[in-house]
């Protein structure tokens, strides 16, 4: 025990802090770098950001950020198709890229003495992607299928698009990552070509390394292959203000599933879109996800899951670093002998204790060190310290903001837990949605959600 406490205490003292050794650089063209050495391994996390998602996209034109990504993969004017990828498993490299409704990102990792070879290839495809037809009409068919598989014959994934489409009027949000279909079956190369064009550019771009290198010398190498690449002119999308919620609103989506399920969406800020002199509310929100589900002692496993047996599963998510106001989510199944009634009437009685009895000092000090621990261990992992790093930045965040997360987490009172429950967990702000199971043997002649929407209230 003594020895395990010892390693405990060595990570927390060397990772607890994100930023720790972590170098900013700046490219003439724009291009920021930022280096964190981590000489535990000869390996390096490459990754490179761009600071465009779904999030940018227009109506009609949703899901170009994430097909952009797919021809991402398809050659330039030096690499023909497939050779990003083949060069880097030849280089004992694994690589890959996702897209979120905030940015883009393409990262590998890599023995630290071939990092030059993924800062030539991903310089390359940053200015010089040729987009072929053939090779479009291809993965557009690709994504396609992709959004046909993962969205429209999941059930769950069906109720989410549905709820994020029913929570905002306006809000980029209630756009889907992957794009509604009628989109991407219309996508036309010249859409992409213009999107590529506009977006990806050095001044659009954070790249962020992770391991075993010099700062100065990773430095000497961005500037070797990034320094010439010309910057865009950037002109930001325009922001729509999502118009006040008027009442609580409600959506049944019914698809064919075995068991059925419920969405709960309440419209919190989060850390870029609070006021500086009340930031400390993104904190306390965070800790009220957190006291609601942090593993198996919390909230609504302990109450509704073992104790009251509502539920075959619960959780509950917030994110604190979205790059716009976005919701704190409450979702479950209800067991055979319960219904989703029940389990909405569970969930919202969960949120009433919130409102209405302060967290004792005991459990917050309980959920404050699973959090904290959580935090430490993710760090362990160098692509883990690129993504906290690459994903503020690309959010608007600065990477020095993170080294402050531990010490608010740890100032987070009972009183300001309480606050936030009762000034943004009202039903003004709440969207729920539930699955309604049609039978499995329906699944072939369902070929769109069957939806019902209430959006007066009660």
């Amino acid at each position: 025990m003594r020895y395990r406490l010892f390693g405990l205490l060595c990570i927390f003292g060397c990772l607890s802090n994100v930023s720790a050794q972590v170098h900013e650089f700046k490219l003439d063209n724009g291009l920021k770098l930022l280096v964190k050495e981590d000489h535990r391994a000869p390996i390096v996390v490459s990754q490179v950001w761009y600071k465009v998602g779904a999030s940018y996209e227009s109506e009609g034109k949703t899901g170009l950020s994430h097909m952009l990504e797919h021809m991402m993969f398809k050659g330039t004017v030096n690499h023909p198709p497939g050779e990003f990828s083949r060069i880097m498993a030849a280089n004992g490299a694994s690589e890959n890229a996702f897209t979120s409704t905030d940015y883009t990102a393409y990262f590998q990792t890599i023995a630290k003495n071939r990092l030059s070879l993924s800062f030539e290839l991903e310089a390359d495809r940053m200015r010089n992607l040729i987009l072929q037809e053939q090779e479009f009409i291809k993965e557009r068919n690709v994504v396609a299928e992709e959004r046909r598989s993962r969205t429209e014959d999941d059930p769950d994934s069906v109720l989410y698009e549905t709820f994020q489409a029913t929570a905002y009027q306006v809000h980029p949000y209630r756009r889907p990552v992957i794009g509604w279909m009628n989109d991407i079956q219309n996508f036309q190369l010249s859409d992409l070509q213009a999107w590529y064009q506009r977006w990806y550019a050095p001044n659009n771009a954070i790249v962020v390394v992770t391991g075993d290198v010099n700062p100065q010398e990773t430095f000497e190498l961005a500037k070797k292959y990034f320094g010439d690449l010309r910057p865009s002119d950037i002109t930001l999308p325009a922001t729509f203000t999502e118009p006040q919620q008027l009442g609580m609103k409600r959506l049944i989506v019914k698809r064919p599933a075995k068991v059925a399920s419920i969405l709960l969406g309440y419209k919190v800020p989060s850390l870029t879109n609070i006021p500086q002199n009340q930031q400390d509310e993104g904190y306390a929100l965070e800790m009220l996800q957190s006291i609601l589900d942090r593993g198996n002692s919390a909230r609504l496993a302990k109450n509704l899951v073992r104790g009251q047996e509502i539920a075959s599963h619960v959780s509950a998510s917030y994110d604190l670093y979205s790059r716009l106001e976005g919701l704190l989510l409450l979702s479950g199944s209800p067991t055979d002998k319960h219904t989703v009634a029940e389990l909405e009437t569970a969930l919202k009685a969960e949120i009433a204790v919130l409102q209405n009895t302060l967290v004792s000092q005991e459990e917050l000090e309980r959920v404050k060190t699973q959090v904290k621990a959580a935090h430490v261990y993710e760090l362990d992992s160098l692509f883990y310290q690129g993504m906290k790093l690459g994903s503020a930045e690309t959010v608007g965040i600065s990477w020095k903001t993170l080294d402050g997360y531990l010490e608010k987490i740890s100032q987070v009172t009972p009183e300001q837990i309480q606050a936030v429950a009762k000034k943004y967990l009202i039903d003004d702000n709440l969207t729920i949605a539930v699955l309604e199971p049609l039978p499995l043997s329906a699944r072939s002649v369902v070929n769109s959600p069957n939806i019902s929407l209430n959006t007066r209230g009660h």
